[in-house]
């Protein structure tokens, strides 16, 4: 099983493409999460300045769309679970944040569990499974609900969810993805974790 640390420590900022999104989360912090077809890369580039690179796209539209996967768990991006009345409205009482560099925004009023990884197609998401499992399952017996997001809502996030069905209610992976892209349409694990999705067997 790799580490956190091992994950960063083998990450190169070289292997970046031209098409990113720079984040900055709400600590100041300015990460590079970069696309490429299926590919999926995240750098933190704090000390770069960021203006002379070039060809990135900074993406300045907030995205508050959370997908109901069962009435206590949700999923979505980092810009929801850093607005106040979108978590409010959707009842929100727990909070698992599985991206890196995004700090909780409310720590007096949530339940919080940080499960730092990054979306990196080598990373062993299955290993943060059982602390991740854990937490929604204490927090639904409490009659809680539950928000699970990283950075996008489109990868980590999403394999966590997609993972917890597949744990908890016994779902093949096609119906554990059909459900949570149903709920969130727009989600896409990278490579590595759709292939640890399809052959995870709790």
């Amino acid at each position: 099983m790799k580490s956190l640390a091992q994950d960063i420590e083998g990450f190169s900022k070289g292997h970046l493409r031209k098409q990113s999104t720079r984040v900055t989360t709400v600590t100041g912090r300015k990460l590079i999460e970069t696309r490429s077809g299926e590919n999926f890369q995240i750098a933190d580039d704090t000390e770069q300045g960021g203006d002379e690179a070039c060809g990135f796209v900074q993406d300045l539209s907030l995205d508050l769309q959370v997908g109901t996967i069962r009435p206590f768990l949700l999923l979505s991006s980092q810009d929801a679970a850093h607005d106040i009345d979108t978590l409010k409205k959707c009842k929100v009482t727990h909070m698992l944040n599985v991206a890196y560099g995004v700090e909780n925004a409310f720590p007096e009023l949530f339940t919080y569990k940080t499960v730092t990884m990054l979306d990196l197609p080598e990373t062993d998401i299955i290993s943060y499974f059982p602390q991740c499992f854990e937490f929604i399952n204490q927090a639904s017996h409490q009659g809680g609900v539950v928000l699970v997001h990283c950075n996008a809502g489109v990868s980590r996030s999403a394999s966590v969810v997609i993972g917890f069905l597949i744990y908890q209610e016994k779902m093949s992976f096609e119906e554990a993805f059909r459900a949570v892209k149903s709920a969130r349409p727009h989600i896409q694990p990278n490579p590595g974790f759709m292939n640890q999705l399809k052959n995870y067997q709790p």
